[in-house]
């Protein structure tokens, strides 16, 4: 039985609609997911499928939730409230234990502190509570020397940032964010999901690979003590997967800015939207000079804890390094582990937000990114150029 394809689609962008739908005609009968995608400030795409979903449905977007903490902090740099060049001990004198005191701001957020997780790992208690993770990091012996190399801070990056966040402002990352960028745009994109919205909240679904897919995973199994283990937790006992992170209601609730935030297409699309262009009469968010910054490339190579060339920028991932290299130069955003993808191309005026329930495999933004992007990529080109 054929799926059907909810939403709307601007003139010039049914190719976008067209594309999705032959995506989901090839997808497990129980998927469900949503597309949006804005231009100039303008949204252009707003398509969703799945049996129950609708345009307000909102999912657990794992590491997407990353693109809101920095830009946060994106906005407290433009404010001159955090200076990048700074030393971190200037803001969180406790983080200097153990070697880190000569680490910078700028080197924190480029994933460069290796400081990835804790050799005793986290409780589940923990992982919810950023607070609880920044205090117990400070103590923490890196695991290179900070500055030297770069590996992906998976589940700490936004407590790291949010402490450094905290001491200069005396509110969390995660108020600030409501205060400046959710509540202003009305985004369904929340880092705390108020308990009057459980019911619009959709559970996170396991991935269900084939079994050659299965096999593919087992073969690249990592040991339990290895740096991907680490900054994945998977190094303890009983702690738990990334599915029963998602669907905790604890962290829904607090919404760790590394990995914790719930979001629909639209959250997405709209905060990358309001990040880069005028949108309901409202001015960027960030003006030109902080776009350039956030966009550059900071760290690039080989991550350590990835194991496989990765780009950052500050705190974002480098999108058209990491996954769509036709985009334009400077495109910031991030992915999540479920399969969602989120960005912006400030060169090309395109803000683009994806969200699906069932996780995808192999895990990071789902693979059906590069044939969606690429199409509304295709459809804004031609848009701009008539």
């Amino acid at each position: 039985m054929t799926q059907e394809i909810h939403g709307t689609v601007a003139d010039g962008f049914e190719a976008v609609r067209e594309e999705f739908a032959a995506f989901v005609a090839g997808e497990l009968p129980d998927y469900e997911g949503q597309l949006c995608a804005y231009v100039h400030g303008r949204q252009v795409v707003d398509l969703w499928a799945g049996d129950g979903a609708d345009a307000g449905s909102l999912y657990g977007v794992f590491s997407s939730t990353k693109g809101a903490a920095h830009l946060v902090v994106a906005l407290l740099v433009q404010d001159g409230t955090l200076e990048l060049d700074r030393k971190v001990t200037y803001y969180w004198p406790e983080f200097g234990a153990e070697g880190k005191g000569g680490l910078t701001l700028r080197d924190l957020i480029a994933h460069r502190a290796g400081l990835v997780g804790l050799d005793s790992g986290f409780s589940p208690q923990e992982l919810a509570d950023d607070r609880a993770l920044a205090e117990r990091l400070a103590d923490q012996r890196p695991f290179w020397r900070p500055g030297t190399a770069f590996g992906y801070h998976a589940l700490v990056i936004g407590a790291l940032t949010g402490e450094v966040v905290r001491r200069a402002t005396g509110r969390t990352l995660q108020e600030v964010y409501e205060e400046r960028i959710r509540a202003p745009y009305g985004l369904d994109f929340f880092l705390g999901l108020p308990e009057a919205l459980e019911p619009r909240y959709r559970s996170v679904r396991p991935m269900a690979p084939t079994a050659t897919q299965q096999a593919l995973l087992d073969s690249v199994a990592t040991g339990p003590h290895t740096l991907s283990s680490i900054a994945f937790n998977q190094h303890v006992p009983d702690s738990g997967d990334l599915v029963d992170y998602a669907n905790s209601r604890a962290v829904r609730a607090k919404g760790p800015a590394s990995a914790g935030g719930v979001a629909s297409a639209r959250g997405l699309a709209g905060m990358y939207a309001a990040a880069i262009s005028e949108v309901d009469g409202r001015p960027p968010l960030l003006k030109p000079d902080t776009v350039a910054e956030v966009g550059q490339i900071h760290s690039t190579g080989y991550d350590l804890v990835a194991r496989a060339h990765k780009s950052y920028g500050l705190g974002f991932q480098a999108t058209a390094d990491v996954w769509h290299p036709f985009l334009g130069a400077g495109t910031f955003g991030h992915s999540g582990a479920g399969g969602s993808q989120a960005f912006a191309d400030p060169r090309g005026g395109l803000a683009y937000g994806y969200t699906r329930r069932r996780m995808a495999f192999p895990g990071g933004a789902a693979p059906e990114n590069e044939r969606l992007v690429r199409a509304v990529h295709n459809a804004a080109l031609a848009a701009d150029s008539r």
